[in-house]
């Protein structure tokens, strides 16, 4: 399985698009779609049918935004940086802020 540069859990900025300058945590990576979910960013509206479980109505809810119009935040300064990876010393392979060369916490 290759390593993507964006994961689950990771603070990102929108690049382009209407939501441009915004910040977020990815709630979900769809890597065949090349897209990911992120809380509070192109959220659209959606007219729900009754469930058991909820009720009609229209929702607002986060849609897809491609991967491309991404950022991943670094974590020294806060602005948009690409990702790199390499190996530590112990043979551990990270991702790490080309900005900065600050190594990027893996979220869980």
């Amino acid at each position: 399985m290759p390593s993507f540069k964006i994961k689950k859990g990771d603070q990102v900025i929108v690049l382009t698009g209407r939501d441009k300058g915004k910040r977020g945590e990815v709630v979900r990576v769809m890597p065949k779609d090349s897209r990911a979910l992120v809380r509070g960013v192109n959220m659209v509206r959606r007219h729900q049918k009754q469930t058991a479980s909820q009720e009609a109505g229209i929702v607002s809810k986060e849609a897809g935004i491609n991967l491309s119009n991404l950022a991943l935040e670094d974590p020294k300064d806060g602005k948009p940086t690409r990702v790199g990876f390499k190996l530590l010393a112990d043979g551990k392979k990270v991702r790490f802020a080309k900005r900065s060369g600050e190594v990027i916490p893996d979220r869980k």
